[in-house]
């Protein structure tokens, strides 16, 4: 049974190897669809701070230097979901990676009462994808991403989003560490292209083109989705 839906937000994934542009299209979506990213990492250090009973249980196993389990993750996610929705919907960051964790992403999905509605794939070309990496530089304020060479700090060294000074790059932003990292996402990330395939859910994008290029793809599917759903509503209703 399809969990029905108060109004059009949509709960999204961006699937993409290392370094496809996954956190500029979440940041846009957030600009412009007011949409929530839930980062793992970003519910990782709130938990930790809060003090909540989840949070202990954070702190617990980072103090102990072990990887924080699937289960954790779920319930924070659950935590984050059970009180006010976001109305423009959720952008999932960082999880699912494994076959595993899509499943237990979709069952606490349905427990709420909510659906994935698309997983949108940034494909790329590896090569490319090195040297757009090897030459990458971030702003340590709001994320916003530079490259020396197509793409370089504005002249001032002001970031042209936050006016920002301070930029930072990734030690793992060089030619071996991302052939290391695609490495892993091809074996432990990119079978849920095909999971998200089989439900008819995946929409593939050329992650390869412009950033505002990519950031219009992705709202056309966003925008087709939408008018999907609503029809879908006006079905059932």
């Amino acid at each position: 049974m399809t969990p029905a839906r108060a109004t059009s937000a949509l709960n999204i994934i961006l699937l993409g190897p290392p370094g496809a542009g996954k956190g500029t299209q979440a940041r846009r979506l957030v600009e412009d669809r007011g949409m929530v990213q839930l980062s793992t990492g970003d519910m990782l250090r709130a938990a930790r701070a809060s003090g909540s009973p989840v949070g202990r249980r954070v702190a617990e196993v980072m103090d102990r230097g072990d990887l924080v389990t699937d289960e954790i993750v779920i319930d924070l996610i659950r935590e984050r979901l059970s009180g006010d929705r976001p109305g423009g919907g959720v952008i999932f960051d960082g999880f699912p990676r494994t076959l595993p964790q899509a499943d237990a992403l979709e069952a606490l999905l349905r427990e709420l009462g909510l659906r994935l509605d698309v997983a949108v794939e940034l494909r790329v070309d590896d090569e490319a994808l090195v040297d757009r990496v090897s030459g990458r530089v971030t702003c340590a304020a709001c994320g916003e991403v530079y490259h020396d060479r197509t793409r370089p700090v504005p002249d001032g060294g002001r970031c042209v989003v936050c006016g920002g000074t301070n930029f930072v790059r990734r030690a793992d932003d060089n030619a071996d560490s991302l052939r290391t990292r695609l490495f892993a996402y091809y074996k432990q990330t990119s079978p849920l292209i095909g999971y998200y395939h089989a439900k008819g859910l995946l929409r593939p994008v050329d992650g390869m083109a412009a950033v505002d290029d990519v950031a219009q793809a992705v709202a056309t599917v966003l925008d087709e989705s939408r008018t999907a759903l609503a029809a879908e509503r006006r079905e059932t209703a």
